[in-house]
């Protein structure tokens, strides 16, 4: 009898591992159920946190997977997916879901290419921007007339047009010190998410429109998901192409907001508030500098494999201060100051004498 109970309870089991998960469409009540039961069945990899609230006060909540949740690991890159901008576009929002719970089964698989994947990565999904655009979606349902009813949030804005004008005054003076100016081509003025965070942050972002129906009938979720699986598991290790590295100073503390340039790219990144920094690029081989307020910025020689990420770091020195002569009065041609007293002069030497002999 014990043997046929442990026969019975494995094949449970195993029925629950293999057993097919329901393609339909979840409302928001199924979608929040939907992210905690992922949560409770994969405790130690998933976090579930809320962004905010949407117009209409539904929580925007996001499925985090790490080894380590709630928590940035040094070196450890970070990537997000967000679905369902608009309300009225469903596929993505679905797609979210089933891949939340794929992750979740083939970690408890041990399916190593998963395992490695959370274990190396820091990734976040947000199912759904637009909670209450996809209400009045939903409550038209997939087969009816209405092309855009539910695409904009609750108060009438289209979320995927209202990042920040991109040639405003607020972004002329940046961190970064560079020209920072954009000018759209004509297909591409729409204030999307993707060009704020490629000119503003350290985010590479594309958007992929995956379906021609933008509320798809149920019975076509599950073919979709099959069509989309590798893909979105592909994009999610492409976070690891390119260098990563740390900035640290002579003493080896980290420098946060330190500017990684590569020669003949526009586009600068900067080192977040542990030192660490990332910048994706394709195989190849690229000038690589550093730079930060106060420091000489370093160059690196750096060549970029097809497969594991090139660790690069940079260590950089503190600036020595450049002293005025002592002695001569500058010239007073176009407003110069007056001439430095001898005793400021004995003072900037020390401070000189100071710096050449490092900390105490």
């Amino acid at each position: 009898m014990p043997d046929l109970l442990s026969v019975f309870l494995h094949l449970l089991l195993l029925f629950k591992l293999v057993a097919p998960v329901t393609f339909r469409h979840h409302r928001y009540d199924d979608l929040v159920r939907t992210l905690y039961k992922v949560q409770n069945e994969c405790p130690s990899v998933t976090r579930v946190y809320s962004i905010g609230r949407s117009v209409e006060g539904r929580h925007l909540y996001v499925l985090e997977f790490s080894d380590h949740p709630g928590i940035h690991e040094p070196l450890e890159p970070e990537v997000k997916y967000v679905a369902n901008m608009h309300g009225n576009e469903a596929l993505g929002r679905e797609l979210m879901l089933q891949l939340s719970e794929f992750l979740c089964e083939e970690f408890q698989n041990r399916n190593q290419r998963v395992v490695r994947l959370i274990q190396d990565t820091r990734i976040h999904i947000l199912p759904s921007m637009n909670p209450d655009g996809y209400e009045v979606a939903a409550a038209q349902g997939p087969n009816k007339l209405g092309y855009l009813v539910g695409r904009n949030n609750a108060n009438g804005v289209d979320l995927n047009r209202n990042f920040p004008d991109l040639n405003t005054y607020i972004y002329y003076n940046e961190k970064s010190g560079g020209p920072n100016h954009h000018l759209p081509l004509p297909d591409n003025w729409k204030s999307q998410m993707q060009d704020f965070n490629y000119l503003h942050t350290n985010c590479f972002d594309i958007t992929l429109e995956l379906s021609c129906n933008k509320f798809p009938p149920q019975e076509e979720l599950q073919r979709e998901w099959l069509g989309n699986r590798e893909a979105l598991i592909q994009f999610l290790e492409e976070v690891h192409q390119g260098i990563k590295g740390m900035v640290l100073d002579e003493n080896h503390n980290n420098l946060a907001n330190a500017v990684i340039s590569v020669s003949g790219i526009n586009h600068d990144v900067t080192s977040g508030d542990h030192g660490d920094y990332f910048r994706l690029l394709l195989p190849g081989t690229y000038t690589v500098t550093a730079k930060a307020p106060g420091f000489d910025p370093q160059t690196e020689t750096v060549t970029v494999g097809p497969a594991e990420p090139t660790l690069v770091n940079f260590y950089l020195k503190r600036s020595i201060p450049q002293v005025s002569s002592v002695g001569r009065a500058p010239s007073r041609r176009h407003g110069a100051g007056a001439k430095v007293q001898p005793q400021a002069a004995r003072k900037k030497e020390m401070e000189m004498r100071q710096l050449r002999r490092g900390p105490a």
